[in-house]
């Protein structure tokens, strides 16, 4: 019997790992399946250091199905390290679907072996180059906070506690996303005058999803 396992990661411990289990399950009930477990934990995409991640792995079978949200919840990993957690995922016989990667969504379905063959090379392809844009954006992140850490620095205007450039990074990605105002300070527990400061480093677009209030549309 295939299982389907649910993945929710989230990168601190102030945002919330399960947000997006009303997405799976929402997924997965469209398509007449039930999630049997749920493996949730806040680690960082850019570690291997995941205990919920290779829980799941341990406890499956082959054909077992590890869902989850997005591709870079499961990596934003260097290349050796990705290389790495696939021979894991490989060696096990678990198959990856993410919602963001419609063709992985074949994967739940009972092909004959030459079309399963083919659906899980495309689909290792494309795993493969959503995993080296999540890191991509990751080491890019990493270095304009690095270098705006810098800039402040030289002019002084760096004083006091240094940012928590993670868990920033992690709401900005929420704003992004157009999550509201609302959601990400619960998800994260900052406070309203923090999320003002960093939808300021966005576009308007991305951080237009608060109105004067701290609102989402």
């Amino acid at each position: 019997m295939t299982f389907i396992r649910a993945y929710l990661r989230a990168s601190t411990k102030e945002q919330d790992a399960g947000r997006a289990r009303e997405d799976l399950d929402a997924f997965c009930e469209e398509r007449g399946l039930t999630i049997a477990a749920t493996y949730e934990e806040n680690e960082s995409g850019a570690s291997l250091h995941r205990p919920e991640l290779f829980r799941l792995l341990r406890d499956s079978k082959p054909g077992d199905i590890l869902l989850t949200e997005q591709v870079d919840r499961l990596s934003r990993l260097t290349d050796k390290d990705w290389d790495q957690l696939k021979r894991e995922i490989k060696d096990r016989g678990v198959k990856v679907v993410a919602l963001d990667l419609p063709t992985s969504h074949m994967m739940l379905k009972t092909e004959d072996a030459f079309t399963g063959r083919m659906f899980d090379a495309i689909n290792g392809m494309l795993l493969d180059m959503l995993a080296a844009i999540a890191r991509k954006d990751y080491d890019d992140r990493r270095r304009r906070q690095a270098q705006g850490i810098a800039k402040a620095k030289a002019e002084g205007k760096m004083k006091g506690r240094p940012e928590d450039a993670e868990r920033n990074e992690a709401i900005m990605d929420m704003l992004r996303k157009r999550q509201s105002w609302n959601t990400i300070v619960k998800a994260t527990n900052c406070s309203r005058s923090t999320l003002a400061k960093l939808a300021k480093r966005l576009p308007t677009t991305h951080a237009s999803t608060s109105d004067g209030n701290g609102d989402g549309s």
